[in-house]
């Protein structure tokens, strides 16, 4: 104590500070950091939860990027965040600019909006699984039987399979990125659509011009946002393909699913950390290039 009476009100401060930071840091290596720093080390390893774990060198990284099954994985990833991420984006930025023209039920067509991003994700799935369903359990297959079509293999056909998984996740999210778009909007200031109308600016010279670069703060965070949840689907795609768990030959399956089978079906931790790593690895480059392409010049 006699330290800490010779100490300034600003050292005071600080170490103040740093003793309500503890809690949090404490959190954050136990919790965080120890359990990553542990797959690193762990990938490097052999272990099946039973017996001493083994090293073996890049034997598990040797493994998995001759194996065909990765690279078929690794394809379905990044097919999800391709088409997903831009997807998502266009269609919650249509909808919010349109419903921030809105006045009528604003409050009440918003909150429908958000409401499948605070459902369960295994809720949703299921949901959109039985959707899918064949004649006379589908609500898309009796429609399109209704109107004189031939039913479609929603969840059965390598083709179909993953832009139908794909469907469900773009929806779940949809709601998130709308209310966030419309906080975007909100935030710019009026006074630039008074000086376009005054000087007779077209509406689309509007958009281009004035909303869309003013959100470009927004628009990153939610590429980045939006990218690093399709980078990590699962409850979708697990949920809708439990009978066939990654949908017809792998059509489906993304990484995170891949490691969860690696590592709770066929018990092999090291090789599945060696994936979690690359999947980490994916995810910071992936996030680092948008914040490199994207950030404000």
């Amino acid at each position: 104590m006699r330290f800490y009476s010779t100490l300034s009100i600003s050292q005071k401060q600080i170490v103040w500070a740093w003793a309500f930071l503890a809690l949090p840091v404490i959190f954050y290596v136990v919790i965080r950091f120890y359990p990553t720093a542990n797959a690193f080390v762990l990938s490097f390893q052999e272990w099946n939860l039973l017996s001493d774990r083994t090293f073996v060198g890049l034997e598990n990284y040797h493994r998995l990027f001759s194996d065909p099954v990765f690279w078929k994985v690794f394809q379905n990833t990044f097919m999800y965040l391709i088409l997903g991420t831009p997807i998502s984006l266009v269609l919650s930025f249509i909808i919010a600019y349109h419903l921030d023209k809105v006045r009528f039920m604003h409050g009440t067509i918003r909150a429908l909006y958000f409401l499948p991003f605070m459902t369960s994700a295994v809720a949703m799935a299921w949901v959109w699984r039985w959707f899918y369903q064949p004649v006379p359990i589908g609500v898309f297959n009796n429609f399109l039987a209704s109107l004189g079509f031939g039913q479609i293999q929603f969840l059965n056909s390598t083709t179909n399979a993953l832009p139908s998984v794909l469907a469900c996740a773009v929806w779940a999210g949809l709601g998130f990125q709308v209310i966030i778009f419309m906080a975007g909007l909100r935030a710019i200031p009026q006074s630039y659509y008074e000086a376009a109308r005054i000087d007779g600016v077209s509406t689309w010279t509007v958009l281009t011009e004035i909303t869309i670069p003013l959100l470009r703060p927004t628009i990153v965070f939610l590429v980045v946002f939006s990218s690093i949840g399709f980078l990590r689907i699962f409850d979708q795609v697990f949920n809708m393909t439990t009978n066939n768990p990654g949908g017809p030959l792998n059509s489906t399956k993304p990484l995170v699913l891949l490691i969860y089978d690696t590592a709770f079906n066929g018990f092999n931790m090291g090789y599945a950390a060696a994936q979690t790593v690359v999947l980490f690895t994916i995810l910071l480059v992936v996030s680092l290039l948008q914040l490199r392409l994207l950030k404000d010049r």
